[in-house]
C-alpha cells in the first residue's frame, strides 16, 4: 500500500539535500510549464477572446468544408477498427499461431510498415495503384471502363490507413500472443474443442485488453490522419487535419483552424483518458509468468489450409509491392517513370547522381537526419531523468505528477501541439526570457521532442519497473552510490529498450510532416515536406523520380537502425549478467567478512 505521507523536501531529496535533484526538479517544473501547459493555454485563449467561442463555433457550424471534414474523419476512424483490426489479426495469425509455410518471410514483409511510413508509404500506394500504375494499367486491361483516377477518395485512404497502421498489431498483439500459456489450448483441445472455437473462446478473450488498446489507437490514428487523404483523398474526402494545415496558414482562418485542431484534441483526451482507465484496472506493467510455449496450429481441412495460405501470400503481396516498384522504379528513367512500364532498356544510375550530386537533393535528407538524431537523444536523455525519479519515488505525488504533465502530449494530436507552439513562440516569450523561437530551428526540434515524450516515457517506464528492486538494494548495500548504481547496474539492464526506442523513434522522425510543415523555417527543407511537394505539387518531371530515392534511402537507414538495434547478439543478456556481477559481489563480500 503506498504511502500517504505529506511531500517534504527532506524526505524526498533525503537525509541530506540533493542539489542535482534540485535542479531536475526545476528544470521539468519550467519545461511542463513553458512547452507542454502554456501553448495549449494560449492557444486556448486565442481562441477564446477572438470573436468568442461561441462565434467560431458557429463558423466552423456553417462552414460546409469544414463540417465535412469532421465527418469523413469520423467515417474513417469508424472504418479503420474495423478493417485495420481483420487484416492486423490475419497478420499476425498467419505468422505467430498457424503453420503457414514460410512464415518468416511473410513476417518479414508484414513488419515493412517499421522501416517506411507516412508520405514515403503514402506515395508508393499511388505510385502503385494511380492514374500510371503498374495495377492500374492491368486492372484496365481487363475493364477498359477504369478510370485513370480510380484510386481516389475514400476507399484510396481506407486502403492505404488499413495497411500502413497494423503494426500495433505486428508488435504488441503478437507479443499478448505469445504471453497465452499453451496449457490452456492443450485442455480445450483435450475436451473436443474445435480450432474456430478455441479461438473464439479461449484465444481471443484473453487478447481483448489488447484489443481495445489497440483499437482505440487506431480510432485516433484515423482522426488524426494526414499523408493519406492529402494525397490520395482527392477533393471529396478531406480530413480534420489537411483542413487544419490550410486553415493556419491564412490569417483570416487561423482562429477557425485552432478551434478544430482544440476539436480533434478533445476527442483524443477523451479516448486516452479511457484507455488509461482500462488499463488501470489491469496489470499491463507486470510480467507475464508463460509456462507453456505457443505452439503453431496445423490446419487439419486441406481446403482451408489452402485458402490461408494464399490470403497470407496476397497480403504479403499488398505490403511488400509498393517497397518493391519503389525500388525497381528508383533505378529506372523519367519516361519509364511516367508511363509506369519496367525494362532492361530503361535502367540508369541517373536518379542517384541526380540526387547525390546537388545539395539541393541530398540536402533534405542530411537535414532530416540530423533533426532526428539531435531530438531523438534529446528525449532520450530527458526522459531517462524523468522516469529515474517516477520510479525511485513514486511514493511521492510530485514524482506522479511530473508522469502526468508529461503525458499531456499524448492527449493533443500533432497537429495541436504545433498550432500551440506556433501561435506562442512566433514573438517574444518570457518563458523563454524574451526570446523569440518562432522561425528558427529549435522551435521545430522542441515540437518533435514535445511529440515523441509520451511514448518514449510510457516504454521507459515499463523497462524501469522490469528490473528487480534487489538488484539496487544489493547495490546500494555495497556501497556505491546513486549515480554509480543507475549508470553501471540500472542503465545496462534497459539499455536494449532505449536502443530500440532510440531507433523507432527516429526512423519515424526521417520523414515526419505533420509538425515540419507549420514549425520548420522557411529557408529549411525537411524530408517529409519534400517528398509531399514532389508527389503532389511539384510537375518536374524528375520530381517523381527523385522522391523515389528519397524513399529507398530512408529504407535503408531505417533498416540498418533497426537491424543494429535488434540483430546484435547478447544485448538480452544485460539483466543475466549484472545479476551475476551483484551475487558474486556480495558472496565475496560474505566470505571476507566471514575471515575477517
Amino acid at each position: 500500500m503506498q504511502s500517504k505521507e505529506p511531500f517534504s523536501i527532506k524526505r524526498f531529496f533525503g537525509k541530506k539535500s540533493n542539489i542535482f535533484l534540485l535542479v531536475e526538479g526545476i528544470f521539468f517544473a519550467w519545461f511542463i510549464f513553458s512547452f507542454l501547459i502554456y501553448p495549449n493555454l494560449n492557444l486556448f485563449a486565442d481562441v477564446l477572446f477572438s470573436g468568442g467561442l461561441g462565434d467560431n463555433i458557429n463558423k466552423i457550424l456553417e462552414s460546409e468544408r469544414a463540417m465535412q471534414a469532421i465527418k469523413n474523419s469520423f467515417i474513417l476512424a469508424i472504418s479503420m477498427c474495423v478493417t485495420v483490426n481483420v487484416v492486423g489479426t490475419l497478420a499476425v495469425f498467419v505468422t505467430e499461431y498457424f503453420d503457414i509455410k514460410g512464415a518468416k518471410l511473410l513476417r518479414i514483409g508484414y513488419m515493412s510498415t517499421m522501416i517506411y511510413g507516412g508520405m514515403i508509404l503514402v506515395s508508393g500506394f499511388k505510385f502503385l495503384y494511380g492514374e500510371v500504375g503498374m495495377f492500374t494499367k492491368l486492372l484496365q486491361a481487363v475493364f477498359p471502363d477504369v478510370a485513370h483516377n480510380w484510386f481516389e477518395g475514400y476507399g484510396a485512404v481506407l486502403f492505404i490507413m488499413t495497411f500502413a497502421c497494423t503494426t500495433n498489431h505486428v508488435i504488441f498483439l503478437r507479443n499478448a500472443l505469445h504471453q497465452i500459456d499453451y496449457q490452456t489450448i492443450e485442455a480445450a483441445r483435450n475436451m473436443g474443442a474445435s480450432t474456430s472455437r478455441i479461438l473464439f473462446r479461449v484465444v481471443f478473450p484473453t487478447l481483448a485488453p489488447s484489443y481495445l488498446s489497440i483499437t482505440i489507437l487506431t480510432f485516433i490514428k484515423g482522426l488524426c490522419a494526414m499523408a493519406a487523404p492529402l494525397i490520395v483523398g482527392g477533393t471529396e474526402f478531406q480530413t480534420i487535419n489537411p483542413i487544419v494545415i490550410t486553415f493556419v496558414k491564412l490569417d483570416y482562418t487561423r482562429t477557425l483552424g485552432s478551434v478544430l485542431s482544440i476539436f480533434l484534441g478533445s476527442i483524443s483526451f477523451a479516448l486516452l483518458m479511457g484507455l488509461n482507465y482500462i488499463e488501470r484496472r489491469g496489470h499491463y506493467m507486470s510480467i507475464s509468468k508463460v509456462k507453456t510455449r505457443i505452439v503453431k496450429q496445423k490446419i487439419k481441412s486441406p481446403v482451408l489450409n489452402v485458402l490461408m495460405h494464399v490470403l497470407a501470400y496476397f497480403l504479403f503481396l499488398i505490403y511488400v509491392s509498393p517497397v518493391c516498384m519503389i525500388v525497381l522504379f528508383s533505378f529506372t528513367n523519367t519516361r519509364a517513370i511516367n508511363t509506369g512500364t519496367l525494362s532492361l532498356d530503361a535502367f540508369t544510375l541517373d536518379n542517384y547522381k541526380m540526387v547525390f550530386s546537388n545539395p539541393d537533393n541530398y540536402g533534405p535528407m542530411l537535414t532530416s537526419a540530423f533533426l532526428g538524431v539531435v531530438s531523438v537523444t534529446l528525449v532520450i536523455v530527458l526522459i531517462l531523468l524523468a522516469c529515474r525519479i517516477i520510479t525511485k519515488y513514486k511514493q511521492y505525488r510530485v514524482a506522479r505528477s511530473l508522469e502526468f504533465f508529461l503525458l499531456i502530449p499524448w492527449l493533443l494530436p500533432a497537429i495541436l501541439i504545433s498550432v500551440g507552439l506556433l501561435q506562442t513562440y512566433n514573438g517574444s516569450q518570457w518563458t523563454v526570457f524574451g526570446a523569440t523561437l518562432g522561425g528558427t530551428i529549435f522551435l521545430l526540434i522542441l515540437g518533435y521532442v514535445v511529440n515523441k515524450i509520451p511514448y518514449t516515457l510510457r516504454m521507459t517506464k515499463a523497462a524501469f519497473y522490469s528490473i528487480d528492486d534487489s538488484l539496487e538494494d544489493a547495490a546500494k548495500n555495497l556501497g556505491a552510490g546513486g549515480f554509480y548504481t543507475f549508470t553501471h547496474v540500472l542503465l545496462p539492464i534497459i539499455i536494449p529498450t532505449i536502443l530500440a526506442l532510440w531507433a523507432l523513434e527516429f526512423n519515424g522522425t526521417l520523414g515526419e510532416y505533420d509538425i515540419s510543415v507549420l514549425l520548420a523555417p522557411t529557408t529549411m527543407k525537411t524530408l517529409g515536406v519534400t517528398i509531399k511537394t514532389l508527389t503532389t505539387d511539384n510537375y518536374d518531371p524528375n520530381s517523381t523520380a527523385v522522391s523515389f530515392v528519397y524513399a529507398v534511402i530512408m529504407m535503408i537507414i531505417a533498416g540498418l537502425v533497426v537491424y543494429f538495434v535488434y540483430g546484435r547478439k547478447g544485448a538480452s543478456n544485460n539483466v543475466r549478467k549484472t545479476k551475476h556481477m551483484i551475487k558474486h559481489i556480495e558472496k565475496m563480500k560474505r566470505l571476507k567478512a566471514a575471515k575477517g
